[in-house]
């Protein structure tokens, strides 16, 4: 488990790390954290926390089918996020 854990950690900060030299890159000032746990809860709760000025979270695209079994993460926030929210879709071809 701790091998497991320190790779999701290793992931978060090479992640967090590109997006925010990103974001430097355009003169936006922007503030990141990382959570644990259901991401519907922990991304609201993290913006809540942190008094986000602005929510922007991607979009994976799933199909219908499968966004109606597993839910959307960005449709929750849309409705539950207590700041607005930019949901970011993928240029078209570059779905994995």
């Amino acid at each position: 488990m701790d091998a497991v854990r320190k790779t999701h950690e290793d992931n978060s900060k090479r992640v967090i790390s590109r997006a925010v030299d990103i974001c430097k890159s355009k003169h936006v000032d922007a503030l990141t954290a990382v959570a644990e746990g259901d991401p519907k809860d922990a991304i609201c709760e993290a913006a809540e926390k942190l008094h986000a000025d602005l929510l922007v979270v991607g979009s994976r695209g799933l199909s219908m089918i499968k966004r109606a079994f597993l839910g959307s993460v960005s449709d929750y926030l849309a409705h539950h996020a207590k700041c607005p929210v930019l949901i970011v879709k993928a240029p078209k071809g570059s779905h994995k």
